[in-house]
């Protein structure tokens, strides 16, 4: 179970990153754990992604974090809105970041790295409205079996 790997000070540790990197971006950051990962692992945050009603964003704007702990399966997600605006890069670097923790065993390090790295990111293309921004999606970790 995910919740044996990822303590409650883990998980107060990833939370915190989220809502750091969305002070910075109008952005929506969510993070997903489970134990496996039937398939393929992009096929799998695609539906996780839809589970958790993430291209429901405004801006078309949601980033998943998903994670398969017993598989070493990791995945980072983007909506269509995001997609069209970072560069080609964005993705496979905050990959290698967190999966450079994750071979550490250093799990909410990683992710946290990562969240803040797509929230620096996001703040070009997608910057904080104080007055306007709403926060569109739950920033608590979801877990799956």
């Amino acid at each position: 179970m995910p919740k044996d790997t990822i303590t409650a000070a883990d998980e107060q540790k990833i939370i915190e990153a989220i809502k750091e990197a969305e002070m910075k971006t109008s952005g929506e950051i969510r993070v997903h754990i489970e134990s496996n990962c039937e398939g393929d692992v992009l096929d799998r945050a695609t539906e996780v992604f839809a589970e958790l009603h993430m291209h429901q964003t405004a801006e078309r704007n949601g980033v998943l974090f998903y994670v398969a702990l017993e598989d070493h399966q990791f995945a980072v997600l983007g909506d269509a809105g995001i997609n069209t605006s970072v560069p080609d890069h964005f993705w496979e670097d905050i990959t290698a970041e967190v999966i450079k923790n994750f071979k550490q065993k250093k799990y909410a390090e990683g992710l946290a790295r990562g969240v803040r790295m797509a929230g620096e990111q996001l703040q070009a293309h997608f910057p904080y409205d104080r007055h306007g921004d709403i926060n569109e999606l739950s920033d608590d970790i979801s877990f799956g079996d």
